[in-house]
């Protein structure tokens, strides 16, 4: 514990960087997968290919995809903004699914009501479809959370300085303490990030804790 007590500021230091290069990426990914996902729940000739293509991003390696996407977009290969792009690519890989199968979860009768009450299509989508698909799509977001909070720390292999430093520096001067400071700091950054988004969850769609506890009392 003593050499994490006395390096609190640098591991302080590194989460805000962290949390600086993963949470934009993960709001990105959300953007980009919500009309995806809904393509893919709406055009079903096109659904195979699209949840296909997206599926087949988060196979790519970071170590291959981080010196590819210099050459594509233009962007310098040992910058912030290189490691960002690759983490919401696999943000949007494991959100387009997640997105798609919920707007598959409205019922097909709620759409009915919407447009008997004259809604048009586009307020059907923001109003009654993407409230209701929220709960599926919010699971999916954690995980993709999580998942890009991890993947973040593989910037440290191109420069980029967040808590991947604690692995690396903690491998070349072999203090395991340092290695184990920066598991638990992402852990504890991954593990905040998903009660935020799960009390967001509760505070945005409290429809959501009904249903459950409806669903509960029948079962019971």
């Amino acid at each position: 514990m003593s050499w994490t007590l006395d390096n609190l500021d640098l591991i302080g230091s590194l989460t805000l960087e962290h949390l600086a290069q993963s949470v934009p990426p993960i709001a990105a990914g959300l953007v980009i997968a919500l009309p995806l996902g809904w393509v893919a729940h709406r055009f079903r000739r096109v659904r195979g290919l699209v949840l296909t293509v997206t599926g087949l991003l988060y196979t790519l390696p970071s170590l291959a995809l981080l010196p590819l996407l210099p050459v594509v977009f233009g962007i310098s290969a040992l910058s912030a903004a290189n490691l960002m792009l690759a983490l919401t690519i696999y943000a949007v890989a494991l959100l387009v699914r997640s997105s798609a199968d919920g707007f598959d979860s409205v019922d097909d009768d709620v759409r009915r009501a919407a447009v008997a009450m004259g809604y048009g299509p586009l307020r059907r989508v923001f109003a009654v479809e993407l409230p209701l698909a929220g709960p599926v799509i919010l699971a999916g977001l954690r995980v993709a959370a999580v998942s890009t909070i991890s993947l973040a720390t593989v910037g440290i292999l191109i420069g980029v300085t967040n808590l991947g430093y604690l692995f690396t520096n903690g491998f070349q001067r072999r203090l395991v303490e340092e290695i184990l400071a920066g598991v638990v700091a992402v852990a504890l950054v991954a593990l905040i990030v998903d009660v935020l988004l799960a009390l967001a969850g509760r505070a945005l769609m409290p429809w959501a804790r009904l249903e459950r506890a409806r669903t509960r009392g029948r079962a019971a």
